[in-house]
């Protein structure tokens, strides 16, 4: 089952993505099984965030490849964990599928997209073992990082080079019946491949992340995990990106430059 959440009407829906329309459902399927109230054509609908995270979690230096480079580039970070450690990105930065990517005027530096599954959490979990953490995740959308690496560099913490507006596409929809690490992420910029990895290459798996989040830190239905990336590349204003992951779908956000694009 797919799950989105669109603009309509001038208010936010929930609802079930079919081939050729999106069903509006009369709440969150994160808080059971809600009613159809009515469709909207798919090729219309104004794509949001398919949820709104209570906690924001991401994972970064996930897989070994992009280890690898990080250390190559002199990232003194950039060693193979020895344990699921997560961060914490904020929600402001978050868009939608087809909705613009801004880079901020006056920005200088290495402007980049990495290809990331998401896990949306679907049940309140504290102290989970690994069956447990398993079941926790209601399902899978796609998520795009988007880093301003001069500001990445130049800053204390991660404040803007992750959290700026638009910096974290997420969508199109929730895949709730899919095997996600058993898939492959491609990462395309104006139609051509620029990147494409097995998505479950990882150091530490959701799972391994739920359990130790979950030992200190209790996750709620709706929260997401990013994963991160194998690969990263460059960006640039007038660019189209998208992500795709196999059995999910397709993200795809175009790239404006600050002032040069509406909302």
């Amino acid at each position: 089952m797919r799950y989105a959440r669109i603009l309509t009407g001038g208010r936010a829906w929930w609802g079930r993505v079919g081939e050729t329309d999106v069903e509006l459902l009369s709440g969150s399927p994160l808080r059971g099984d809600p009613a159809v109230v009515g469709s909207v054509r798919r090729d219309t609908a104004h794509w949001l965030p398919p949820v709104v995270p209570p906690v924001f979690y991401a994972v970064g230096l996930n897989y070994p490849r992009h280890i690898e480079h990080a250390a190559g580039l002199g990232n003194p970070a950039a060693t193979v964990p020895e344990r699921p450690e997560v961060g914490y990105r904020a929600n402001n930065a978050l868009t939608g599928h087809r909705s613009p990517i801004v880079k901020p005027s006056g920005l200088e530096g290495r402007f980049e997209a990495e290809p990331e599954l998401v896990a949306v959490i679907g049940r309140t979990v504290r102290r989970a073992g690994y069956d447990e953490a398993r079941a926790a995740v209601f399902g899978w959308t796609i998520g795009n990082d988007v880093s301003a690496r001069g500001w990445q560099h130049r800053d204390r913490t991660f404040w803007r080079s992750k959290n700026s507006d638009t910096f974290k596409p997420m969508g199109p929809w929730i895949e709730t019946a899919v095997d996600a690490l058993a898939q492959t992420t491609t990462l395309r910029v104006n139609g051509e491949q620029r990147a494409s990895f097995p998505t479950g290459d990882m150091v530490f798996d959701p799972f391994d992340y739920i359990v130790e989040i979950t030992k200190h830190i209790t996750m709620r239905p709706g929260d997401v995990l990013w994963m991160g990336a194998e690969s990263t590349c460059a960006i640039a204003p007038g660019d189209t990106v998208e992500v795709e992951i196999g059995g999910i779908g397709v993200l795809s956000n175009p790239v404006h430059l600050e002032g040069n694009h509406q909302s």
